[in-house]
């Protein structure tokens, strides 16, 4: 054929195509998201997560110091708090001396470059697995949840957090939260917003491995409608730019691909996606039925959320991830 272009020419072998791939996928573009319980040499499997554990301070470190070594940068951190600890409006998330800030100590003693990223979300703490406190009707209280959140904030920046990840979806709470930082000496303390929360079906995992899941109702009148697009995450999305924020994150991502990339053209801000536990768990079980090629399947997924616009991606995969990169 006579042909004045072959772009099969720029396939042709693995240097060429490594020269002029469009995306790159490092173990630094990967954050490690990681399950604290109480205790002491403690290692309890999420059922719904393969691979995935809760872990003791003690052990909880070490696994961190892994993901460190080879090359993830930064792990967020997620509490389980035992059931008598909680109560309607989460007054164990700014206990100075309970599970999540004597962890963030100990982290910060131990692997004090590793940066830490804490969630501020009441659902870990509350009676009524929201997250935001729930009034006698039934309806989730903005402000006065908002409150909460500055006084929870506060305790993690104290404790030595790197960064702060409001994943609530109340509005105004990321004004309030730079605000209530900077007043208390926490200029350098960032904020990574939960811009773009969808209500989805993808977060059951996550809530068996925190026992977190909503007591009634759900979360449809704080996270955003799946069917709702591009209007709405820019929406969200400028609204927390515009009151502090130094990242915003689209989750899920497999299924809002779409949705990541809009955020990213739309702004200067570093962009995070995260990879939530039911996507992981959907590979996991294919893989383990021998359905799919584990690895290469993680590598295009995570691949994919980078050609999207993802600066950062969270991900429970990020250790095989990492590894594999690596090799």
């Amino acid at each position: 054929m006579d042909l004045t272009y072959r772009p099969r020419r720029l396939r042709s072998s693995q240097s060429i195509r490594e020269i002029v791939r469009e995306t790159v996928l490092e173990p630094r573009h990967l954050l490690y998201p990681m399950f604290i319980e109480e205790g002491e040499g403690i290692k309890t499997p999420v059922a719904a997560m393969p691979g995935i554990h809760r872990y003791s301070i003690d052990l909880a470190i070490e696994h961190a110091r892994e993901a460190w070594n080879l090359g993830i940068k930064g792990v967020a951190l997620f509490p389980a708090i035992p059931n008598h600890l909680k109560d309607k409006f989460g007054s164990e998330s700014h206990n100075p001396e309970g599970l999540f800030a004597r962890t963030i100590r100990a982290f910060k003693k131990e692997l004090p470059e590793l940066l830490l990223i804490t969630d501020v979300a009441l659902d870990p703490y509350s009676s009524d697995g929201h997250d935001g406190i729930v009034s006698d009707a039934g309806e989730i209280l903005n402000d006065e949840t908002v409150e909460v959140l500055i006084k929870m904030a506060l305790t993690q920046a104290a404790a030595g957090a790197d960064i702060v990840a409001p994943s609530d979806m109340m509005d105004g709470r990321i004004g309030a939260l730079r605000q209530a930082l900077d007043e208390a000496g926490f200029e350098r303390v960032m904020i990574m917003s939960y811009s773009t929360k969808y209500a989805s079906a993808y977060y059951g995992p996550f809530r068996t491995a925190l026992d977190s899941a909503p007591k009634m109702g759900d979360k449809k009148t704080y996270q955003m409608n799946p069917a709702s697009g591009y209007r709405e995450a820019l929406r969200e999305s400028s609204l927390d730019e515009a009151e502090g924020a130094d990242f915003l994150m689209v989750k899920p991502a497999l299924a809002y691909l779409d949705v990541l990339r809009v955020v990213r053209d739309n702004t200067q801000l570093p962009v995070v996606a995260y990879n939530v536990s039911g996507e992981y768990a959907m590979v996991k079980a294919a893989a383990q039925l021998g359905y799919i090629d584990e690895q290469r399947i993680v590598l295009e997924t995570l691949t994919s959320m980078r050609r999207a616009g993802a600066d950062a991606i969270l991900t429970y995969h990020a250790l095989d991830a990492a590894r594999w990169l690596k090799s």
